[in-house]
């Protein structure tokens, strides 16, 4: 099933729990090569979520500002998308460009992210395709400018939101997370990948 709300195509539940768990384990390499940081913001606060990234790109935030890197911080290469998230980003984009970046976010608990809008990209015509995997988020979605009213969905682990279009530079955040609401990752907490051409 695929809901729009304000331009974000939500596709519910579209990996069924053995594909999440083939995922799941897809992504323990990567993080053995590019294991979780936590960025502090250009304010100079450490950030809620812990973060790695795999593809040619990583994205990074210290107080010279936010930007993508080639490298992790620990100076190793960013390992290679896996096959498996690429398929995802060909079967919900139907495109024959590829991603440059996967930014791999882990939800604690009490992990939120706050109102922000994907920009530090060259070319906003490509799509932004985030997954969900693990513990239920509260998804707030915005306006193309900060404020106004914005519109709120419990995204569930399974479910593959694509951002593109006139929905591309929406303000978006994750107010909350439901613990316990899923047993796919053995420790509890949400991990979102989001896929993103950077060049």
């Amino acid at each position: 099933m695929v809901l729009t709300l304000r331009g974000f195509k939500i596709h519910k539940e579209l990996l069924d729990p053995t594909a999440q768990e083939a995922l799941v384990e897809a992504l323990r390499n990567v993080l053995k090569a590019a294991p979780l940081f936590r960025p502090d913001t250009p304010y100079g606060k450490p950030m809620s979520v812990r973060m790695t990234a795999a593809g040619t790109y990583g994205w990074f935030s210290d107080k010279s500002g936010y930007k993508y890197i080639p490298a992790h911080p620990n100076g190793q290469p960013w390992p290679e998308i896996p096959s498996q998230v690429l398929s995802i980003w060909d079967s919900v984009t139907g495109l024959e460009r590829r991603p440059e970046c996967c930014l791999i976010n882990y939800y604690g608990p009490d992990a939120k992210m706050g109102m922000h809008r994907d920009h530090d990209e060259a070319d906003f015509q490509w799509p932004v395709v985030s997954i969900s995997l693990g513990d239920a988020a509260l998804f707030r979605i915005g306006n193309t400018t900060r404020g106004g009213k914005t519109e709120s969905i419990w995204l569930q682990s399974g479910d593959v939101v694509v951002m593109g279009g006139d929905a591309r530079l929406c303000y978006h955040g994750v107010d909350r997370i439901r613990a316990g609401s899923s047993t796919l990752l053995p420790k509890g907490g949400r991990i979102n990948l989001t896929l993103r051409v950077v060049d």
